[in-house]
């Protein structure tokens, strides 16, 4: 479903890690907020199936964008497009994953996909659109980081460490934009009932209490 109004068009927010977890619900939140959307995920099936039920649901335009943000090329082809998106108003920079183990045990490709996703990601995105942003004295930019950004944890050392650069990079970028109008946070939530969890296979049974899940 497209916007026809195009005297007053509606602003565009685009989320990265879409498909699934806080992602979609941030992406749900949006459209009910009526914002039209670009989704933002590898899973282009997930994707489509979520723009098609968001446009139905709050008559909004989501248009999927099938991207994996741990290569550099596509990562690079999106900051392009959203550098001259116009309409955008909110970047929710949510893409994301874990692992468990202790760095010497873990892969070397898997470490270095997550320090694109997290580190390389999120910076190259939030340069790309707060330019547009600063012009207009209006605009929004979301980290999704974690409550591990506080802290160092065995077994969990990379996804730590590339959550504290999030959670830095958003607060020093805070300071940047002071009096711009432009608004920055980083979001630091902790343990969550979405699929991270779950692809992690965290058992949440044990050794984490109830009363720690959100």
């Amino acid at each position: 479903m497209t916007n026809t109004n195009q005297a007053f068009p509606r602003p565009l927010a685009c989320v990265t890690g879409a498909s699934a977890g806080l992602g979609r619900e941030f992406a749900a939140q949006l459209a009910q907020r009526g914002f039209d959307l670009l989704l933002v995920a590898r899973d282009l099936d997930r994707l489509t199936a979520l723009a098609d039920e968001l446009s139905l649901q709050h008559g909004i335009s989501a248009e999927p964008y099938q991207c994996d943000l741990s290569r550099d090329e596509p990562m690079r082809a999106l900051a392009e497009r959203l550098s001259k998106e116009e309409r955008l108003m909110v970047l929710v920079n949510n893409a994301g994953f874990g692992t468990k183990g202790k760095l010497a045990t873990r892969p070397v490709g898997e470490q270095a996909t997550m320090l694109e996703l997290h580190v390389m990601a999120p910076m190259l995105l939030t340069r790309a659109v707060v330019p547009k942003m600063i012009e207009r004295r209006e605009g929004f930019v979301i980290t999704v980081a974690s409550v591990a950004s506080f802290t160092a944890s065995m077994g969990n050392v990379n996804y730590c460490a590339t959550k504290a650069y999030q959670r830095v990079f958003m607060e020093g970028l805070a300071m940047e934009l002071f009096g711009t109008g432009v608004k920055v946070q980083a979001l630091c939530p902790g343990f969550t009932h979405t699929e991270f969890h779950d692809r992690m296979k965290i058992d949440k049974t044990k050794g984490i209490p109830s009363w720690a899940w959100l």
